[in-house]
């Protein structure tokens, strides 16, 4: 017996490789140009959301409801004195904050912003996407993953015990929450039979694939987080132990790129959240029913309009849920995230497979998401809890501290008189 296949779609590439210079140019400049204005806007966005979350005023001062604050902030840290510990690294400590800087602009270049256009005053007929592979996911994966070094060579090259230890807790942060990110993505492979981007974006012609590949979509939605070391997986930094994490001896334009990172990464987890699960530049269900919805330049409307969904998701997370211990961010990581992700993608697979050999109820794909959820609530609600008991604190007498750097006591241990 034959067997027919039949992916959803197949990569056609074709329409990529051939822009003039200028095109390519003006794809470079826009795509710049997007990213830094989402950055000033999303911290002026993120000031207001937490302040009427907190009952507060928030930015109203520098421009029109506040909006060039954030300019007034950029500008500040570029004139700011730049301060050097001795101690430190100086060829590694200055290019740390570039190599984490420079990956997070990268990565928007296989991005689908909208269709086919023809550009104004010319003939040409170009994507509004600056390229693609034929494994464009993959490489804004790897892009993403070459932004933690220089998280971990500032830690390192800082010559402080407290930015070294942020840094090596961003880096086991981001290779835990990195393997579940990939796995979430896998199902959306299996399912669009491609993984360029412009090929998922085309298989969700009809249904997004958030909708049918729910859990999918939630592990994505979790490890977005914590790759990009947001609240309340912003560990790396958490100011309550660490005093800054591993930017702590940065200050002025060094402590700007690694702020303009962690905005712009924002944008591209949330970029790529929109390709891979809400259809990416097509209109939402209602819009679609007009016929030049996805058609021209109105889908970048529509793109954006998703992006800022997300964003305004991450802001959400920070003005809502407190900071997590690590102990408990790493074991919900490997415990829990990851075991889930591999069990939904086995469903998955196997659904996909028996699909390959004949048409099949789209409930048996509803009946692998219920399982997938059930699997969430056992390992979440009936999961190894038990933490041992602390050792009682050992008794600490005056002469065990002298000429010693002066602490508080401990819970539970007498003050300490001099």
């Amino acid at each position: 017996m034959t067997r027919t296949v039949d992916l959803a779609v197949t990569d056609d590439l074709s329409a990529f490789g051939h822009d003039p210079w200028w095109v390519i140019g003006i794809k470079v400049v826009l795509a710049f140009v997007i990213l830094l204005v989402f950055t000033l806007f999303n911290i002026w966005l993120e000031r207001k959301v937490v302040a009427r979350m907190q009952h507060r005023v928030g930015p109203n001062v520098h421009g029109p409801f506040g909006l060039l604050q954030s300019l007034a902030d950029g500008v500040k840290l570029m004139l700011k004195e730049d301060l050097v510990p001795k101690s430190v690294d100086r060829v590694v400590y200055i290019a740390a904050p570039l190599l984490a800087a420079i990956p997070a602009f990268l990565a928007v270049a296989v991005i689908p912003f909208g269709p086919e256009v023809k550009i104004p005053f010319s003939d040409v007929v170009t994507p509004l996407q600056l390229t693609d592979l034929p494994v464009g996911v993959l490489y804004i994966l790897a892009i993403a993953s070459i932004g933690v070094y220089g998280i971990v060579l500032a830690g390192w090259s800082s010559g402080s015990t407290y930015s070294l230890l942020g840094a090596l807790r961003s880096s086991a942060q981001v290779i835990s929450y990195e393997v579940a990110m990939g796995l979430s993505l896998v199902a959306v492979f299996l399912y669009a039979g491609s993984m360029s981007t412009s090929g998922i974006v085309k298989a969700q012609e009809n249904l997004w694939f958030g909708l049918i590949l729910m859990p999918s979509f939630a592990i994505y939605m979790v490890a977005m987080v914590g790759e990009t070391n947001r609240a309340p997986f912003d560990l790396p930094e958490a100011e309550g132990e660490l005093v800054g994490g591993f930017h702590t001896e940065y200050s002025s334009i060094k402590f700007a790129f690694f702020f303009l990172a962690e905005y712009i990464n924002m944008v591209t987890v949330s970029m790529l959240a929109t390709t891979m699960f809400l259809g990416g530049w097509r209109a939402p269900w209602p819009l679609s029913l007009w016929d030049g919805a996805n058609q021209g330049y109105w889908p970048v409307l529509w793109f954006l309009a998703k992006v800022l969904l997300f964003v305004f998701f991450f802001i959400w997370l920070r003005g809502t849920l407190p900071r997590m211990r690590y102990d408990q961010f790493m074991k919900f990581g490997w415990k829990f995230l990851i075991p889930a992700a591999l069990l939904w993608t086995i469903a998955v697979g196997t659904v996909r497979a028996l699909s390959l050999e004949q048409p099949i109820d789209r409930r048996y794909l509803l009946a692998a998401a219920a399982v997938a959820i059930i699997v969430f609530l056992v390992l979440g609600f009936f999961g190894d809890d038990d933490e041992p008991e602390p050792e009682a604190a050992p008794e600490i007498r005056h002469d065990d501290v002298e000429g010693g750097y002066p602490v508080p006591p401990m819970p539970g241990q007498e003050s300490m008189r001099g």
